[in-house]
């Protein structure tokens, strides 16, 4: 068999690149004549990075910017660069690449928690990475705007932005957003009054997060020409989706996409799907979220339309995510045989996958490949 193991990050625990090869040293642990392939995934937040490199064919570059606070951080991203040898308008024409990961320089983890300051939080640091990208020559690039520290509107980037000659350079760029939200900028649904209080915000604090974009919007809507504030997306990352929306027609191309279907794309899923038996993908919780795009959803869909048997792992396992991967003929099956208290779960690091993996390979055996192995796996048989 050529088993896949697709997995997200187990969430301030595991990335996906270790989640990954736990359950696949398990596996073989069971069947050791078996192939497996590794694509671990992301969402377009932290781990992005991770996920894409583990593909290979990818450089690291560190680039001196700021932080949620403006205080100097060194923030990574990825460059692929068409021609190594060229200059850096020769490597730009022939379509130099980047991926970057907000979270790497504005990040709600850049900021302790009782640091978090939303009402000064910028995105400003995104915006400079964004920066030095295209002054390397990348002219496509892929930007993950999950997990941000800030409530800002985007008006941080684009002050960054500016310093590309009045933004004149992004007419060579094709930028490609990961978004996993369809909030508007503004409102009960909006990025100050859904993800406000999670980066630190008191109710008083999302009111005037709310007025502040409010304001903003309207200025910078004048100056562009484009309502984006109600745009699905507008939302994300505290209004990074609007600032970059409302800018879009800056670019060469521009779109908004889930993430998980990017980081796919990035890590050439679809490749290794196509010769895979079994496809085992997973994250830190499979619950009621799970249902809106997270990425054992985006897996479990994709081998669905290939015909591939698809389980995800998950670190708990709710009935609504049982039902959102069984809409899509997935299984979900739990990593721990029976139910561990949370730190627990959290201190065990990855002797627990590598067991579940080393399960669902025995499962498998037992049911000779034709029943569920999940069902045996979480039977501990």
């Amino acid at each position: 068999m050529i088993v896949l193991f697709a997995p997200d990050s187990f969430k301030g625990t595991l990335t996906s690149v270790q989640v990954a090869r736990a359950m696949a040293d398990g596996w073989l642990r069971a069947r050791p004549d078996d192939e497996v392939l590794l694509c671990p995934l992301a969402d377009g937040g932290e781990g992005t990075l991770e996920a894409v490199a583990a593909a290979g064919g990818w450089d690291w570059r560190t680039s001196a910017v700021q932080d949620p606070l403006r205080r100097p951080v060194a923030a990574r991203w990825l460059a692929r660069e068409a021609n190594a040898g060229a200059d850096v308008s020769a490597r730009a024409g022939a379509g130099s690449r980047a991926v970057i990961e907000m979270a790497e320089a504005s990040g709600l983890s850049r900021v302790a928690p009782d640091e978090r300051d939303p009402m000064a939080a910028t995105s400003v640091g995104t915006g400079e990475l964004l920066v030095e990208a295209i002054r390397n020559g990348a002219r496509t690039i892929t930007l993950g705007i999950g997990g941000s520290a800030t409530t800002d509107g985007g008006r941080g980037l684009i002050e960054a932005l500016t310093a590309l000659a009045e933004l004149a350079e992004l007419a060579d760029v094709d930028l490609v957003v990961a978004c996993d939200v369809s909030n508007p900028l503004l409102g009960p649904q909006g990025a100050a009054a859904v993800f406000g209080p999670q980066k630190g915000a008191t109710p008083q604090q999302v009111e005037t997060l709310d007025a502040r974009n409010a304001a903003w919007a309207d200025a910078l809507e004048a100056e562009t020409g484009r309502r984006e504030r109600e745009t699905p997306g507008a939302g994300a990352a505290g209004g990074v989706g609007f600032g970059l929306l409302a800018i879009q027609h800056r670019f060469r191309s521009f779109g908004l996409q889930p993430g998980v279907d990017l980081v796919m794309d990035a890590t050439d899923f679809d490749a290794r799907l196509a010769r895979a038996d079994l496809v085992i993908t997973g994250e830190g919780r499979i619950d009621a979220q799970t249902a809106f795009g997270k990425t054992a959803l985006g897996v479990a869909r994709r081998a669905q339309v290939a015909g591939k048997r698809c389980i995800g792992v998950g670190g708990s396992v709710e009935p609504a995510g049982i039902e959102a991967l069984a809409s899509v003929g997935a299984q979900a099956v739990p990593v721990w045989e029976t139910p561990v208290p949370l730190e627990v779960a959290l201190a065990a690091g990855t002797a627990p996958l590598v067991a579940c993996g080393e399960r669902l390979a025995r499962a498998w055996v037992a049911a000779a490949g034709t029943a569920d192995p999940g069902d045996d796996a979480q039977r501990g048989q």
